[in-house]
């Protein structure tokens, strides 16, 4: 499966280095978040192909460096004016049109990956711009002082103080303290958020899919804090054919076209789509958490959630073989292949931030 699954990538990927999230009309968009985690299967590969994605994104925030540069000075009060999420697939530009573009997890993201490239001796940053760049989003996220600026995290739904996305801020920050002046104070706030918010996603959700994220790929909680997390996510959110968001998600329920997604979170209880990443990522969590065994059974559950030979879509309606349209979603093709080389004892190993 793992050849299939590069093969989906490779028809993702365009021309520039970038990636659309998924061949459906709805996904045919870059997602600086998505472009971050289907890149990490060729961050040990002798290729260049991991490079190409992050320059051709440092060339999106040069190109919109002036409102970085005002970013940088004022504190943004309005929902535009923060950077953005998503950009059109061609020009890779802007889009008018209203979205939950503040995710500040996408930046910690973005500067994780950075320094994840450059810890392997890959030439991340061209030229003395592209080091600018890297300190200004630093300046940007100190700005709108991230550990507790409430955002619109990785599902870019209603603003709240997410964990996923300060963990992200943490862990990118402490990517690139070796390449840029990184104030350590930045790095405590968002510590202390953490463990304050500790085992919740936020104040609305005490388990979120994205959370994942905090064991890997940024190996905050290790040890006894990455099994309380883990476990909370199977216990509450794991279902037969992927791993529910969060309690109460309308996004693709099995009640959202007829009652639309406007309801309280309790109304959806049950009727939740199921996301395939979310099995490969449990798969990488339990590796990094030193159990082989479990991780296998989950590389397993993801081959049997594939839709055709390496194609994972992006979720199934809620206890059904159904997929929606994004099929298949780049990021879910991605997060098998780590997972399947993880398990097949490949490089792939991502480095510790201490």
């Amino acid at each position: 499966m793992l050849s299939e699954s590069y093969r989906v990538l490779e028809q993702l990927r365009l021309p520039h280095g970038l990636y659309v999230a998924s061949p459906s009309q709805d996904y045919k968009y870059v997602w600086i978040r998505d472009c971050v985690y289907m890149a990490l299967p060729y961050l040990d590969k002798p290729s260049n192909l991991y490079e190409q994605t992050y320059y051709r994104l440092l060339d999106l925030f040069r190109e919109y460096e002036w409102k970085l540069d005002i970013l940088c000075k004022h504190k943004p009060q309005w929902e535009w004016e923060y950077l953005h999420a998503r950009y059109s697939h061609d020009e890779v530009r802007e889009i008018p049109e209203e979205w939950g573009h503040i995710q500040h997890d996408m930046i910690g993201a973005f500067l994780f990956g950075i320094g994840q490239g450059a810890a392997r001796g890959k030439k991340m940053l061209r030229d003395k711009k592209d080091k600018e760049i890297v300190q200004k989003l630093v300046n940007y996220l100190c700005k709108v002082e991230y550990w507790h600026d409430p955002d619109n995290g990785m599902w870019e739904e209603w603003r709240e103080v997410h964990t996923s996305s300060v963990g992200a801020c943490v862990s990118g920050l402490k990517a690139v303290e070796k390449l840029v002046h990184v104030p350590e104070e930045a790095v405590q706030q968002g510590l202390r958020t953490l463990m304050q918010l500790f085992p919740r996603e936020s104040a609305d959700k005490p388990a979120d899919l994205a959370q994942l994220s905090l064991v890997y790929p940024y190996r905050l909680f290790t040890g006894v804090l990455g099994e309380a997390i883990v476990a909370n996510v199977e216990k509450r959110l794991l279902r037969e054919r992927g791993v529910i968001r969060y309690e109460g998600d309308s996004y693709y329920s099995t009640l959202e076209k007829t009652h639309g997604r406007s309801n309280p979170l309790e109304f959806y209880y049950g009727t939740e789509a199921e996301w395939t990443f979310g099995l490969p990522w449990l798969a990488l969590c339990h590796m990094e958490l030193g159990h082989p065994e479990k991780a296998a059974e989950y590389v397993r559950r993801s081959e049997a959630a594939m839709d055709g030979p390496g194609k994972l879509p992006e979720l199934y309606y809620s206890g059904t073989k159904v997929p929606n349209p994004n099929n298949p979603l780049g990021w879910s093709c991605a997060m098998y292949i780590l997972a399947k080389e993880a398990m097949n004892g490949g490089t792939h190993a991502l480095r510790g931030l201490a």
